[in-house]
């Protein structure tokens, strides 16, 4: 059995891809335009990753690097004599990674869905190899979890309303990477560790109303009102972690 702690960077998987997606007749499928009267894309000037740099021309400063804290319990033990080791792990995380996504409309405005992952609770396993006098032990390890996720908006639109939906929410995922550990001493060593997580993120919308925009405003043409969301309903992320375990 054992106790460890850990410090590292996380970061954000960056889907360049990643927009805003609408449902502007409100059917609840988000596979919408949001066009001016003139049947233009009110979104033409596009998306990008991160915070926005003005509200007036589309570009961002990307999203960055957070350190990430854990403190895990779990036992090892060797499979019969040779150097094969099994194991499992309960794991309390405060991961704190951050990730933005804006969309620019040509009112000139802009819109930034943010989300942070701010509670990690994991079961995994491990299975890995202790060579030599067992002193150290390199492993892989994959697991589920349960995860809080911290959402937020903002925009430069002063006209219109905007109403969240599940700002705060937990969702179910898994985590899957590798790593080592050298025993310093007979209870004490240190560790290394990267781990891949991916979490669902499906349920944040914002309802865009009239607010005090006139009834030709794009959000409203349609329908009277347009759901919004981020196009990617996972939220991924890397951790690097440095560990200091106790055994007993």
């Amino acid at each position: 059995p054992y106790i460890s702690g850990s410090i590292g960077l996380e970061s954000v998987e960056d889907g360049r891809g990643d927009t805003i997606v609408f449902d502007s007749d409100q059917d609840g499928a988000f596979n919408d335009n949001v066009n001016t009267a003139a049947g233009a894309n009110a979104f033409s000037p596009g998306f990008c990753a991160g915070t926005p740099v003005s509200a007036a021309a589309a570009g961002c400063r990307g999203n960055r690097q957070n350190e990430g804290y854990a403190l895990r319990i779990g036992y090892d033990r060797h499979l019969g004599d040779g150097p094969f080791v099994a194991g499992v792990l309960v794991e309390g995380a405060r991961p704190g990674v951050e990730e933005f996504t804006t969309g620019f409309s040509t009112t000139p405005a802009s819109y930034t869905f943010g989300r942070e992952m701010d509670w990690a609770v994991t079961a995994r396993a491990r299975l890995g190899i202790a060579p030599g006098e067992g002193r150290g032990l390199f492993y892989a390890t994959g697991g589920a979890g349960y995860a809080r996720i911290d959402h937020s908006f903002s925009t430069s639109n002063g006209a219109n309303s905007f109403t969240p939906s599940n700002e705060r929410d937990w969702q179910f995922g898994w985590q899957a990477g590798g790593g080592a550990e050298v025993m310093l001493m007979r209870n004490l060593g240190l560790g290394i560790e990267y781990l891949y997580s991916r979490f669902n993120d499906d349920d944040y919308v914002v309802a865009v109303g009239p607010g005090t925009a006139p009834a030709t405003n794009p959000f409203l043409l349609e329908s009277g009102g347009t759901d919004m969301r981020l196009s990617n309903d996972k939220f991924d992320y890397h951790a690097l972690r440095a560990s200091v375990n106790l055994r007993f």
